[in-house]
């Protein structure tokens, strides 16, 4: 279908605003541009309280901020890891999202202010989301959360970490982790599938974007380790049942499919919603676009029916 009009204009604004692209610009100014834009999503409809803590991690303490709604019994735990191509985004940019996911569910989400490049480059932030996971699962009964009912989620670089740590806990023998979600994850970073190409200019996560974050995050770096593109992992059997959500206009809208297939073709129940008309990043913007309020319903039903 064409682009969806919602999503033609919110690109014309962006075009019209002469910001240049983050591309040229160093990762500390397109950090506080992404800020920018990401604070039009304004604040949540139902806020619930929150705690910021720090995790003892690989490289230092990694700050959590702790989302726990009123209950008086122990919740679900949905451990959330931002999108931001690996260089950019924080606790801070997905506060709404989280905030919305929290209240909504209902359970208790712990969003993870993992290592970021070009400062600390891959596998820093795999490091740190798996060691937060773990804190998570060990500490959940502190923060009335259920470590029994424990999911990961992520959007974009966020779900290429979900599905990594989710891997990894497999591999190591936990923590048991009951759900994935995995909003337009990153799968594949040698970028090889035709969305690449379809998508790559013009529906803001283009080319040159993709270039800067892998130049930033992978340097050197095998673009094919499984925990960098987990498409390529040998063996996805026995993870956790998973929701995969795509966008049509999307660069990674090819990749995120396939890593759906390989999933259900391991044995995994996996739904998949792709988004027609919708771009890259369009998740969390409920009060821009409609399909992003019903993306948020659909995601919401998916995790309340796997945990709660």
């Amino acid at each position: 279908m064409p682009l969806d009009p919602q999503a033609r204009m919110f690109l014309d604004q962006l075009e019209a605003s002469g910001a240049p692209p983050l591309s040229e610009q160093t990762p500390e100014e397109a950090r506080a541009s992404f800020a920018e834009l990401v604070a039009i999503a304004g604040p949540a409809e139902e806020p619930v309280p929150t705690e910021d803590r720090s995790v003892p991690g690989p490289a230092g303490d990694i700050s959590v901020r702790i989302y726990r709604p009123d209950s008086d019994r122990p919740l679900p735990v949905v451990v959330y890891f931002h999108g931001g191509g690996f260089v950019i985004g924080n606790i801070a940019s997905h506060d709404t999202l989280c905030q919305r996911l929290a209240a909504k569910v209902p359970a208790v989400v712990v969003s993870v202010d993992y290592r970021l490049a070009p400062e600390h480059r891959f596998p820093a932030a795999v490091d740190d989301c798996d060691t937060a996971t773990r804190w998570v699962s060990t500490h959940a009964a502190e923060f009335g959360g259920d470590p029994a009912r424990l999911a990961v989620a992520g959007d974009s670089a966020g779900g290429n970490l979900a599905s990594v740590v989710a891997r990894r806990a497999r591999d190591t023998g936990g923590p048991p982790i009951a759900f994935q979600l995995l909003v337009y994850p990153a799968t594949d970073l040698t970028r090889a599938l035709p969305s690449h190409t379809e998508n790559g200019k013009g529906y803001l996560l283009d080319s040159d974007l993709m270039d800067w974050f892998m130049d930033n995050y992978m340097a050197d770096a095998d673009l094919r380790h499984p925990d960098a593109s987990p498409l390529f992992a040998d063996d996805l059997s026995g993870l956790p049942r998973t929701f995969v959500l795509t966008a049509e206009f999307d660069p990674l809208r090819d990749e995120g499919e396939a890593y759906a297939e390989r999933l259900r073709q391991a044995g995994v129940t996996v739904t998949t919603s792709r988004y027609d008309g919708m771009i890259h990043g369009f998740y969390g913007f409920d009060s821009i676009f409609d399909a992003a309020k019903r993306a948020t319903a659909e995601t919401v039903t998916a995790l309340h029916d796997a945990l709660v």
